[in-house]
């Protein structure tokens, strides 16, 4: 390899990274690596403020390039981007799963489209195609539309159509399924310990279901699956991204990275070190910014791909191909906006679905009775979340409660609060319920040994309590009253605060 070749070199190694940057405008950095090849940049919730803002965003980006690849993270549901601010408005996979409506899956993911569309995003990473067959997976749950395989693989299909016929492209992820692991990716190496015969029959059927609805982009997972490759996690291995996902599904479109700066994969190779090998292992496009979104960060991969090439770690035409294919499917991204429906949907399909997912059930012998004779003392045990979904996004039960019944009374509680568990209970939980009823808001409460103790705890001191479960329900009810939303976006919270109420 010519050392002279190094400005070629340098612009196809732009074009296959997708980074991400800070600011709600385009920074020069940004626009400077457009104009020098860069094909993709990603949108996180530090980049949106209103609607109107990142439409302007996005258009002065393709100011550089008409074609660009403008992507964003929003599954709605717990990960969204779009409503970091306020919580997702429409509800995610698993409350869609728990109707099972596949029918309305697709017209929320149109919905979904729409409004990605109308902001000028191109590729949505979503849906997660993932079985979710380990209930305590700290890092799928309610992203995944079930447990079930050919649950997951309808309702992935139709999502598909519903967010492509927007003219918006889809991504399956996380491919070969992140559904039965209990390590977070963004932390360590999860390792997916099951045979080839059981991965085809389990895992795999609703990446093949994406492909036959017409996905073209799939996400790799960080994470080790010995029957495939014992050594390489599946984004870093060509076995499983020629091997199984080209050659054995026949896919022909866009692979792109999870996020290449997560422990998974950064911890052993580097951020740079993963980049490299994930090109060389087929990937097309290397996903990064969501920790590491400077300029250097975007700049020091590209050279590491360039210094690969001169090396000889990276054929060229490895490096070139991929760059062919994120050209090839930013024109046909390009070419499905504009043929898109532009037809609007003005009932709030959103909250439609919230309240479809929401399930009641009463414990016999109780007496409990809904709707809430009075206004309600509320308590939200608040877990850590994992990086998926952003820290600021609000959740809960407790606001939407107080704007049908203005006198309700609420305290948020988490794990470093609860040192002193029955005390604290006592006094910030217990005492203001005095003379009302009790409302116990949880989430993800199996997963997490300190919430269900003090669920249990509560309940034990009332048992006349009501519990709303927002995350992935696995124990048996607890409470008189136990409801389930699947999920805990702001219409889940306003779904079942009207049922409490008798609002619904």
């Amino acid at each position: 390899m010519a050392r002279g070749s190094h400005p070629e070199l340098i612009r196809l190694a732009n074009s296959v990274l997708q980074p991400g940057f800070v600011g709600t405008t385009a920074p020069d950095w940004v626009r400077r690596r457009i104009a020098d090849g860069l094909g993709s940049v990603v949108l996180f919730g530090r980049n949106i403020e209103t609607p109107e803002q990142v439409a302007a965003l996005t258009a002065s980006l393709r100011e550089e390039n008409p074609e660009l690849i403008v992507a964003i993270d929003e599954e709605a549901g717990d990960v969204t981007r779009l409503d970091v601010r306020t919580g997702a408005s429409w509800p995610g996979n698993l409350a869609l799963g728990a109707i099972d409506d596949p029918d309305l899956t697709e017209q929320v993911a149109r919905d979904i489209g729409r409004a990605l569309r109308a902001i000028g995003v191109s590729l949505d990473y979503a849906p997660s195609a993932d079985v979710n067959s380990n209930p305590m997976n700290p890092v799928i749950g309610v992203r995944s539309f079930g447990a079930e395989t050919d649950l997951v693989a309808r309702h992935t299909a139709a999502w598909v159509r519903g967010l492509q016929s927007a003219g918006v492209a889809a991504c399956a992820k996380h491919f070969p399924g992140h559904g039965d692991t209990n390590v977070d990716s963004h932390h360590g190496l999860p390792i997916f310990t099951a045979d080839a015969e059981t991965i085809t029959r389990v895992a795999l059927p609703p990446f093949t279901a994406a492909m036959e609805a017409g996905v073209r982009t799939m996400m790799t997972a960080h994470m080790l699956i010995p029957a495939y490759d014992p050594d390489l996690p599946a984004t870093l291995s060509p076995t499983i991204i020629n091997g199984v996902l080209r050659d054995q599904l026949g896919f022909t479109g866009l692979v792109v990275t999870d996020g290449i700066e997560m422990g998974a994969v950064s911890g052993k190779y580097g951020i740079a070190g993963a980049t490299v090998k994930a090109v060389a292992a087929g990937a097309d496009a290397v996903c990064v910014g969501g920790e590491s979104a400077e300029e250097s960060t975007t700049v020091d991969l590209a050279q590491a791909l360039v210094d690969a090439v001169v090396d000889g770690t990276l054929p060229e035409e490895r490096l070139a191909d991929a760059a062919d294919r994120v050209r090839k499917f930013a024109a046909w991204s390009a070419d499905l906006a504009r043929q898109a429906d532009t037809a609007t949907d003005e009932s709030d399909i959103g909250l439609v679905a919230a309240r479809r997912a929401v399930r009641v059930s009463r414990r016999p012998g109780t007496g409990a009775e809904l709707p809430l004779a009075g206004a309600p003392h509320v308590v939200e045990l608040s877990p850590t979340m994992n990086l998926a979904i952003d820290g600021r996004t609000p959740w809960g039960v407790a606001d939407p409660l107080r704007a049908l019944r203005p006198e309700t009374t609420s305290v948020r509680l988490t794990e470093a609060e609860l040192t002193d568990a029955g005390d604290l209970l006592d006094r910030t939980a217990l005492a203001p319920a005095n003379g009302r009823e009790l409302v116990i808001v949880v989430r993800d409460a199996a997963r997490h040994r300190w919430m269900s103790q003090a669920l249990a705890g509560l309940v034990s001191r009332r048992p006349d309590a009501l519990v709303v479960e927002m995350g992935v329900p696995v124990d048996a009810p607890l409470g008189a009253v136990h409801l389930t939303t699947f999920g805990a976006t702001r219409v889940s919270g306003i779904a079942v605060a009207e049922v409490l109420t008798g609002a619904a």
